[in-house]
């Protein structure tokens, strides 16, 4: 096999990633903390950072929206349920890399991620990330005095539960994504194309001038 650089994630694509990642990692750790498991600083610094960063996620998250959808980058999405494709790359995950073997999806435009990735990021855009944005605009108006919960058949309880849960949920994807982040080889090759923007993928191996000469005509 030999390699290709190709140009797979765009500034915006780079600054998204990073950015809803650092914002993530901030409100998973002061959620925390206001949740008493952590004790790094006190209560309402937690709450008023929180609260900031999860207004700075929601405005990044609507600019992200926006660009998958003026951009055609929603495509990457659309899901293959194939059992083949998604047993393909199940395999891989489960046995195949840890013996060398070469990832069985190779990536295209508009098809950046595997079956099982598509389900993965479906999962987290249409299940953990509105349940988020539910709940926790409804604790934050709720918070403020903007909205009463019981005339929307709701309790704060149910509504901090699904919150909580949703986060944990959130948590989960982000260990499982920088797990899977690291099994390129080398192992901060995904990491590395994230930041520059630059992936190096494998291409076929061109055919050897032995199996592509043409016999010689014999002349009896």
């Amino acid at each position: 096999m030999t390699t290709q650089r190709v140009y797979r994630f765009t500034r915006f694509e780079r600054f998204w990633h990073w950015s809803q990642a650092a914002l993530i990692i901030t409100m998973l750790f002061t959620g925390f903390e206001i949740h008493g498991y952590l004790g790094g600083f006190n209560f309402e610094h937690a709450l008023l950072i929180h609260e900031y960063a999860a207004w700075l996620l929601m405005t990044l998250w609507t600019f992200a929206i926006f660009w998958h959808f003026t951009t055609g980058a929603w495509k990457n999405y659309i899901p293959d349920l194939r059992p083949k494709s998604l047993w393909t790359v199940a395999r891989y995950y489960a046995y195949g890399m840890f013996i060398g073997e070469h990832h069985p999806y190779h990536k295209e435009p508009f098809r950046k991620h595997n079956p099982l990735q598509r389900l993965a990021y479906l999962w987290l855009k249409l299940m953990i990330n509105p349940l988020i944005w539910a709940s926790g605009l409804l604790l934050l108006f709720f918070s403020y005095g903007w909205i009463r919960l019981s005339p929307l058949g709701l309790q704060l309880d149910w509504v901090a539960l699904t919150h909580t849960a949703a986060a944990y949920m959130m948590l989960l994807f982000f260990i499982l994504h920088v797990y899977l982040g690291t099994t390129a080889h080398p192992p901060t090759a995904y990491i590395k194309a994230m930041i520059t923007g630059w992936e190096d993928e494998d291409e076929p191996a061109a055919p050897s001038s032995s199996s592509t000469a043409q016999p010689e005509p014999h002349h009896g």
